[in-house]
């Protein structure tokens, strides 16, 4: 059980006031903040710069609270994305961002859209813009910290807190995190929704608050509710109170919304409504001066500095908190509580005009307070409070390249990734102590279960295995706070979320592990946005989807991926491998570990499969020396496989087809087509080194000489379980024609024989390939072989005589 930390004292009237100064300031520094990428700074092109001075006014109250009174530096903050300029602006006050930063929002190389922990120049603890992964990372930040301490207690490591926008909960990713299981746990958790009640067209008519509550509360959280300030109860506990905090409770959202842009004679005769407690209301409000009434309607308790000061300090750091604090958009701006204002800027005279309420000047708009102010001092103050020290560089441990084992037999590349985390635990003890593993409830369906029998699971609390003495149980569940594998729910965009942590926290707290994340291939890219967010800001893990492609046959076509193998291409910060034999497999998961927990680190993704293939296919050389040449192949992305004397054409294949490409080139050989296999384990690395040997990047481009050296320049036939372009820009490299196939269609269930005729990447589609681009067809047949007579083009999409479901009787879904 964590220990809460102590209760801030109660801000005394003083305290208040310069709260509120502080409160202004902030309002107008995010504001100008706005308007001067907008209005001031030069703009050529004429494009719009954007930001949402109305996102930020609502949240000012909330943040000037949590920075100023609550927040310590074992603290961490999400913060929502459209209130960037805030952050900043508290960040400037407190001495953490130079003014010379205030004047480049959204210039390159500036302040960035959304706070971002890689980009931004100040203190930024989560990246954020991905609606609803910067409050959930919160939750996974929660965890890795919890993971690194590696105790069930730990003592109290600071709480994570979440600025949450009320529209980012309609993102489902926020409710797959808040009902896992574990989440009740951690009482370290603390969520403030700005419940602002619009969204970026409207005002929300049905915003369901107590709905959202009891979602929540369901889920084991604590809910403190901020409807109003501390003026308005002051008025509802008047004559006639009762009946005025009734009618505002009972009206319509757009219409309290459509109050605040009432001057206060309009709203006098519409706030007392038609009910039949209408004449009480009307003579409360006879009482009342305007100034008084005006300010009321909008006193709200997510802008009652009071009434969030007690809130926040009422959490409960034994479950999760979320206090739900009733805000209005744009607050202290003259667009507040305007349906239209989520990306509306101030004009000029509209800036002049906060300038003169909050008492600052608006031609000197980044002036500090006088250094002898009470304001001056409390920014000072907070500033020494909240400095962190600097994170110290830990290395991550030494990752041995090769751990010797030369797989002989049957194996998959699936059963390889259990096998070599276990080899790591003798060979790398170190190393291995790193490694956290998680995965959505199928660590045995993975080939994890000697892993997690080995290392346990991770548990916040030791947890009873009432089933430790059952003989016929395999999998042993150990849950304690030591164990190395973390299970969740199955949500892909969880496992994401926690992987992303995981690889940061040698960033956070210098202690830097290895995370793999285990999940069926055809949802990885369910989990591909959450995942390159996490990269985004710095976190480094390995994503490993198995089983994969159409070679899981019987599972049907929507168990069967095609996109996923050319991520290592298109993702940013990631490098994608498939290998096709068990050693690959080691080679390559070693070499991605190794590439974790670091400053100049980088993700990889491992696409594996359940497909039993003869390892000695690979041929693995027997010399050190060669077997070192062909390791350091495998991880730069390709390897000669086969070489023919006089080869006429080049197979390129990936994963499993190489099984396919070597049966292809026996028959080949037959036909005097000679032909050399080059077994390709990363597209993403040979993408790179073609763009490196054109100058487009830094690359090293030693294996396109060593793979596809220039005299042995060949028509190339591209083959793998997925889609064909992830290899087409090989004939690139030689300009070489190219016949490409791969699996572009839904799937079917079937045999594997059938499933790869289906889709063209079977032997005989491939050996026709070949000869499609082989000047002289064959010379010789096989021995009871027929000779292939006329064939469509490989490359073309009409029936062929070895197809099981010709075109015309494809199954179609019904309507």
């Amino acid at each position: 059980m964590t220990t809460a930390p102590a209760a801030p004292r109660r801000p005394a009237a003083d305290d208040l006031d310069v709260l509120h100064e502080i409160q202004d300031r902030v309002l107008w520094l995010s504001s100008a903040i706005v308007h001067h990428a907008n209005r001031v700074r030069p703009n050529p092109s004429g494009l719009k710069v954007g930001g949402h001075q109305a996102s930020c006014a609502s949240m000012v109250s909330i943040m000037t609270t949590l920075w100023f009174r609550h927040l310590r530096p074992e603290d961490r903050v999400s913060v929502k994305p459209h209130a960037s300029p805030v952050l900043h602006a508290v960040n400037h006050l407190i001495g953490e961002l130079d003014a010379s930063h205030l004047s480049t929002l959204r210039a390159f190389g500036g302040l960035q859209s959304y706070p971002s922990r890689s980009k931004d120049p100040d203190p930024v603890d989560y990246s954020t813009g991905s609606v609803g992964i910067g409050a959930t990372a919160t939750i996974w930040g929660a965890l890795a910290r919890r993971y690194t301490d590696g105790s069930a207690d730990g003592g109290f490591t600071g709480r994570q807190y979440a600025l949450v926008g009320d529209a980012e909960l309609d993102e489902g990713a926020v409710w797959e995190a808040v009902l896992d299981p574990q989440v009740a746990e951690l009482g370290e958790l603390v969520w403030i929704v700005d419940l602002n009640r619009q969204s970026l067209d409207r005002v929300v008519p049905n915003i369901a608050a107590g709905r959202l509550h009891g979602m929540f509360a369901a889920a084991g959280w604590q809910v403190l509710t901020l409807k109003y300030g501390t003026l308005l109860e002051k008025l509802f506990a008047r004559p006639g109170g009762h009946a005025l905090r009734a009618r505002i409770d009972d009206m319509p959202n757009p219409e309290y919304q459509r109050l605040l842009r009432c001057p206060a004679d309009e709203l006098r005769d519409r706030l007392p409504g038609s009910g039949p407690e209408a004449p009480a209301i009307v003579r409360l409000l006879a009482e009342v001066d305007d100034a008084t009434l005006m300010e009321s309607v909008r006193n709200l308790g997510g802008h009652d500095l009071s009434a969030l000061d007690t809130a926040l300090s009422e959490v409960d750091d034994h479950r999760p908190t979320v206090i739900f604090a009733y805000t209005v958009k744009g607050h202290g701006l003259p667009t507040q509580g305007h349906p239209q204002n989520h990306s509306s800027l101030l004009t000029e005279d509209q800036m002049r005009q906060l300038a003169d309420a909050v008492g600052t000047d608006p031609d000197n708009p980044w002036e500090g307070f006088a250094l002898d102010s009470a304001a001056a001092r409390l920014c000072a103050q907070t500033g020494a409070r909240l400095r962190r020290d600097t994170v110290p560089e830990t290395a991550p441990p030494a990752i041995p390249t090769d751990i010797g084992r030369t797989p002989t037999g049957i194996a998959t590349t699936q059963a390889a990734l259990g096998r070599t985390l276990l080899d790591l635990t003798r060979s790398a003890p170190e190393a291995a102590g790193r490694v956290v593993t998680v995965s959505p409830d199928v660590s045995s369906s993975t080939n994890l279960g000697g892993w997690v029998n080995k290392v346990g699971v991770w548990s916040p609390v030791e947890r009873v295995n009432w089933f430790a003495d059952d003989a016929e149980t395999i999998l042993h569940w150990r849950e304690r706070p030591t164990g190395q594998h973390i299970e969740l729910g199955i949500a892909e965009t969880n496992l994401v979320g926690l992987l992303g942590e995981l690889g940061v926290t040698w960033s956070r707290w210098g202690k830097p592990l290895l995370p793999i994340g285990v999940v069926y291939d055809p949802f990885v890219n369910r989990a591909l946005e959450p995942w390159s967010f996490g990269m985004y800001a710095g976190g480094q893990s390995i994503l490993v989807g198995t089983p994969s492609g159409v070679t899981l046959a019987p599972e049907g076509g929507a168990h069967q991926s095609i996109t996923t193998p050319s991520l290592g291409i298109e993702q940013p910060g990631c490098t994608t491998w498939e290998p096709a034999f068990a050693l690959d497999t080691e080679w390559t998961l070693l070499a991605a570990l190794s590439r974790l927990g670091r400053p100049d680190g980088a993700s990889a993704y491992l696409r594996l499969s359940t497909r039993p293939v003869d390892q000695t296919l690979a041929r693995v050389p027997t010399d050190p020396a060669a077997r070192e040449r062909r390791r350091r192949q495998v991880v730069a992305g390709a390897y000669p496989l086969r070489r023919q004397d006089g080869a006429k054409v080049t197979i390129a294949a990936m994963g499993t087809m190489v099984t396919e490409a070597l049966a292809a080139a026996d028959r080949l050989q037959n036909l005097g087509v000679p032909a050399d296999v080059i077994c390709v384990t990363s597209p993403g690395l040979l993408y790179k080194a073609m763009d490196a040997r054109a100058g487009n990047d830094e690359a090293p481009d030693w294996i396109l000489d060593q793979v596809f050296p220039a005299e042995r320049a060949t028509p190339l036939v591209t083959v793998l379980d997925g889609h064909p372009h992830t290899l087409a820009f090989l004939s690139n490299i030689h300009r070489v024609p190219i016949r490409r196939l791969g699996v572009t269609r839904f799937g079917q269930s079937g045999s594997l024989d059938e499933v790869y005729r289906y889709h063209r990447i079977d032997t005989d589609s491939i050996v026709g390939a070949a000869l499609d681009l082989t000047p002289a067809r064959h010379t010789v047949s096989s021995p009871g072989e027929p000779t292939p007579g006329p064939r469509p083009s490989a490359g073309s999409r009409g029936p062929v005589p070895t197809t099981p479901w010709p075109r015309s009787r494809v199954p179609v879904p019904r309507a």
